[in-house]
């Protein structure tokens, strides 16, 4: 059973990963992926950036003529720039409607190689011992918890084992992320806490100090 316990390990580790990263996050990666090779919506991801700015240069061309000095230009580079927002829009729209689907298939996708299979594991040897526990090692209440809810008493499930391996990849990963944090909070190389006295200046007790009176 020893593949059967890697395998629980390592989704358990995929499932840590997703939800701490964000399926958002994931889905806008695999977006720009996507579109990088030759699919079906990779040219008008293209040409929707190439509007974008298109746009964009001809909203500043406009902003920098005056409509009552130069109204003639002023007034061609507002067609243009309506014209090209109007491609954009349309372009974009059929582009929201692809990530729409292209998303939805990543969520399913996602769903059934994680907490899908993680679901049909459980189901399907929920009555298979991953290992056993040496006899009398534990009370037998614990014994029988720890076989929960059908895998024969003695041993551990895999609904169990999925639980252990969950508990420890998320304290693991809690404390990369705390060492993380304070690693990014030290102080720079060589930097010293604040002294109240300088190397030059002696500390002075408060007995030594004559009062004037």
């Amino acid at each position: 059973m020893v593949s059967l316990l890697l395998t629980v390990f390592i989704l358990q580790v995929v499932i840590h990963l997703i939800n701490t990263v964000g399926a958002t996050t994931i889905n806008e990666l695999l977006w720009v992926l996507y579109n990088k090779l030759p699919t079906p919506s990779s040219t008008a991801a293209r040409n929707a950036a190439l509007q974008k700015r298109e746009v964009l240069r001809l909203k500043k061309e406009m902003n920098g003529i005056s409509a009552q000095d130069d109204f003639a230009r002023w007034a061609k580079i507002r067609r243009q720039h309506d014209k090209a927002v109007a491609e954009h829009d349309k372009g974009a729209s059929a582009l929201q409607a692809s990530k729409s689907r292209f998303d939805n298939a990543v969520t399913s996708f996602r769903w059934l190689s994680t907490n899908g299979l993680r679901f049909f594991l459980q189901y399907w040897y929920a009555r298979t011992p991953l290992f056993w526990l040496p006899q009398g090692w534990v009370p037998g209440y614990v014994e029988w918890i720890l076989s929960f809810p059908r895998a024969p008493v003695g041993s551990i499930s895999i609904q169990v084992w999925g639980i252990a391996c969950a508990s420890v990849v998320k304290m693991v990963g809690e404390a990369v992320a705390a060492g993380l944090v304070l690693n990014s909070k030290k102080p720079a190389g060589g930097a010293r806490e604040p002294q109240a006295f300088g190397p030059d200046q002696p500390e002075k007790s408060a007995a030594g100090v004559k009062k004037e009176l």
